[in-house]
């Protein structure tokens, strides 16, 4: 991949020697250890689940290409509301960051594969086992389900256009038994998607509400996951349902606003986290917590992301979500968030209720105008005491269910490259930006919205065209 300049490389050698890899993997993956130690018990078991969350949140490649918060945030740089300065994900920024050798398309590729494996040989070690009993299994199982469909649906999002714009395309190869991650041909979307809808049906069917802390994929983060994958179906009523039962089905008791000035740095604060990756003193990400370390006005931040002066333009002052700043300067530069608070011990929010809660609002536009109208209103005013209620009706009401989607999620999952690619939309930028790809802007369904294949699978599998990437 292009080069990338480390900022403070000499002061942090020290730093990130001290973070490698092994440090990481406590409690061990199967690879580590014998199946008769991980699968003897039902804590042995649920040790192996929590090395392969552990493992999700840690350093996988560098500073960009660490974790699945590297993933949202590489996404939430291609859009308009995020504008970088030059440094780590600059390349996302200017959506020239897709080739087959690049460091982004080798990350996106090998980070859900290598938990797919692991989460494959939790799955088969849990079946065979003769010694966890079975309301112990389905509750693991319903976990391990929902976080490969999980892994498969990010993959999904970054190796091809999106479900609805043809589903025979080719998609990344499925793999289900341990240990095999070469040889499998491409699947297609439909194929893919079927096979991710069955593994969360499943999990939905055993899984359990059950779960230690809010990094574990319960039922709830199930329905979660799986209102994602139905509203890039565009299944609105199971896009809706699901919604629906991952935050419960009441609005006004799965909402803090208060929450959004703490720093969204803390899982446990408010209630409206479904699924976190949580840091500790001892468990950290440090320089890798995308975005706290990069959005973060602080001396130890990277503080190389600005926020787009129209965007800051969309909220009201007495708007609880209204966390932005001046720098001082005119420029692309002049405004910053508050949003995210730098801390080696930050928490990262994968899934919130309100996104719950707006899947619905979606879901219920294409049903039932009204109630979503209603529904949309009451996040609204929840989240400003003086919001009043619009006249929006027909398309103009879309229009603002998914302004509210960037107001509420920025920052978080990407949301505004997945709402255009999935509305198969494009992407365009204003005159605001440091790069604002006035000459090579993101129109529909744009062969940018998704990565080539990395050259390294193509190299290693018989079962890929050599002449794969010729056409994308």
């Amino acid at each position: 991949m292009k080069s990338i300049k480390l900022i403070l490389l000499v002061l942090l050698v020290g730093f990130v020697q001290s973070c490698r890899e092994e440090y990481l993997n406590e409690p061990k993956p199967t690879d580590a250890v014998a199946p008769t130690v991980a699968y003897g018990s039902y804590e042995g078991a649920k040790a192996h689940i929590a090395g392969i969350l552990r493992r999700t949140r840690g350093q996988f490649t560098a500073t960009d290409a660490g974790n699945i918060g590297s993933m949202y945030f590489a996404r939430e740089n291609k859009g308009n509301i995020t504008i970088n300065n030059g440094s780590w994900f600059a390349f996302d920024y200017e959506n020239d960051n897709r080739e087959p050798n690049y460091r982004r398309t080798v990350f996106t590729w090998n980070f859900p594969y290598y938990h797919i494996n692991q989460l494959n040989a939790f799955i088969a070690g849990v079946e065979e086992s003769t010694a966890i009993g079975e309301p112990e299994k389905n509750e693991l199982l319903g976990q391990a389900y929902t976080m490969r469909a999980f892994f498969y649906f990010e993959l999904s999002l970054e190796f091809q256009h999106t479900y609805t714009f043809d589903p025979s395309l080719p998609a990344p190869p499925i793999y289900t038994e341990p240990g095999a991650l070469e040889g499998k041909p491409m699947s297609t979307m439909q194929e893919m998607y079927k096979f991710i809808t069955d593994d969360l049906e499943k999990a939905i069917a055993i899984g359990s509400m059950n779960r230690a802390n809010k990094s574990y994929f319960n039922k709830a983060v199930s329905y979660a996951v799986a209102a994602r994958v139905y509203q890039v179906m565009a299944n609105w009523p199971k896009a809706g349902e699901y919604a629906k039962l991952a935050y419960g089905g009441n609005p006004s008791a799965v909402l803090s606003p208060s929450f959004y000035q703490a720093g969204f740095d803390d899982m446990d604060e408010g209630n409206e986290w479904i699924l976190a990756d949580p840091q500790s003193a001892d468990q950290s990400n440090y320089y890798y917590l995308a975005p706290h370390g990069f959005y973060t006005r602080t001396e130890s931040a990277y503080n190389n992301t600005f926020i787009n002066k129209g965007f800051v333009a969309m909220f009201s002052p007495t708007d609880v979500r209204y966390q932005f700043k001046q720098t001082g300067v005119t420029d692309y530069r002049q405004w910053y968030t508050t949003k995210f608070k730098f801390s080696f011990e930050a928490d990262l929010a994968l899934i919130r209720t309100p996104e719950m809660i707006l899947i619905e609002a979606e879901a219920l536009y294409h049903s039932n105008p009204a109630a979503a109208h209603d529904l949309l209103y009451l996040l609204q005013k929840n989240r400003d005491p003086q919001a009043v209620k619009s006249a929006n009706t027909g398309a103009a009401l879309l229009e603002e269910i998914l302004t509210e989607r960037k107001k509420e999620l920025y920052g978080e999952i990407g949301v505004e490259w997945f709402d255009a690619k999935r509305l198969q939309r494009g992407l365009p930028r204003d005159s605001y930006h440091r790069v604002n790809l006035a000459s090579k802007p993101m129109l529909p369904n744009d062969k940018r919205f998704f990565l080539k294949i990395p050259q390294a699978e193509i190299d290693a599998n018989p079962n890929i065209d050599p002449a794969i990437n010729a056409n994308r």
